[in-house]
């Protein structure tokens, strides 16, 4: 197999919980071909997508000078390739949506993970709205007064996200009494010129905060992110705390209504964030938990992700 990764710069990621740096040292153990390329090496020749990659050893390391190798940059078609596997992490911002408009061209000539329509159409928290029953109790507005409405409707206690936020930027917990919260809300909607996510808080996020990561449908790992003492956000990037967690009857009739609406749009690497059993965001865009989730289990969580691309890749022919 060969594989290209479309990644942010090499030396930016952070090896320990990097997702895509895991998939890298599986492919590499199986001695598969791996090159990575940035958003600004892709381009169109006609109606065929291009790439000026880089061929990429990989080794075990802990910091990136020492887990990459690359050599010189070659001109390529994306159908040169196995599988592209688009894990530029956000901003989903205009030219990650001209490098979707990229990798239309190579529909159908490569495998894509994720398909570049689904990766325009989901919003990665909008989508689960499309599952009410699954999902908290959620509002979008710009207006100040119907998120302190919406609060007091909920009992007092909100989390307001951006809708285009990431990482868990610009996440807040609004309650009652707090001396901030118009503040909060206020910055939020920037004075009512930004669309704000108003969700239910949900208590059981103390306890963590589980990610799932789906393949083709089907779950092949899990990890609890449990926030830190001084902290609402269990995003293991600032601070949150990976604990060993189980697939529950709850999180299956989850996976069971999204799975087949996921593969419709395309999208085959898939993280699915619940909290106290319920569907709170849907990560399509360069979903990680693949690193923690193995260590935490004992189980190669990148290898089975690898066995459904090489699956999926020869079904296409």
């Amino acid at each position: 197999m060969k594989l290209l990764f479309i990644v942010d710069p090499l030396e930016r990621l952070g090896l320990a919980g990097d997702t895509s740096y895991a998939l890298m040292l599986e492919a590499a153990m199986r001695s598969w071909s791996v090159w990575t390329c940035q958003l600004e090496h892709l381009g169109l020749v006609g109606n065929d997508a291009v790439v000026e990659a880089l061929p990429t050893t990989i080794q075990d390391a802990e910091t990136p000078a020492h887990a990459f190798t690359t050599g010189e940059r070659h001109a390529m078609r994306l159908a040169d390739f196995d599988a592209v596997l688009m894990r530029k992490d956000p901003p989903v911002d205009v030219n990650y949506l001209h490098a979707t408009w990229i990798l239309d061209h190579a529909r159908g000539k490569t495998l894509l993970v994720n398909d570049p329509r689904g990766l325009r159409e989901l919003n990665e928290h909008l989508a689960v709205l499309n599952f009410p029953h699954l999902t908290p109790p959620t509002i979008v507005t710009r207006s100040v007064d119907k998120l302190r409405a919406f609060q007091a409707e909920q009992g007092g206690a909100i989390v307001v996200k951006p809708v285009d936020g990431y990482g868990g930027l610009g996440i807040f917990v609004v309650r009652d009494g707090d001396l901030n919260a118009s503040s909060i809300i206020e910055t939020s909607t920037g004075a009512g010129t930004r669309w704000t996510i108003a969700q239910r808080y949900l208590p059981e996020a103390v306890a963590g905060d589980k990610r799932i990561i789906l393949v083709d449908g089907e779950p092949v790992g899990a990890v609890l992110r449990v926030p830190g003492s001084a902290e609402s956000r269990g995003n293991l990037h600032v601070g949150g705390r990976a604990v060993k967690t189980t697939i529950d009857a709850r999180d299956c009739e989850i996976i069971a209504a999204v799975a087949p609406w996921l593969r419709d749009h395309g999208q085959i690497l898939v993280g699915l964030d619940v909290i106290g059993g319920m569907l709170t965001e849907l990560n399509i865009t360069s979903p990680t938990g693949v690193r923690h989730a193995s260590m935490l289990d004992g189980t190669n969580v990148a290898g089975l992700i690898l066995d459904a691309f090489a699956r999926l890749a020869t079904k296409r022919w």
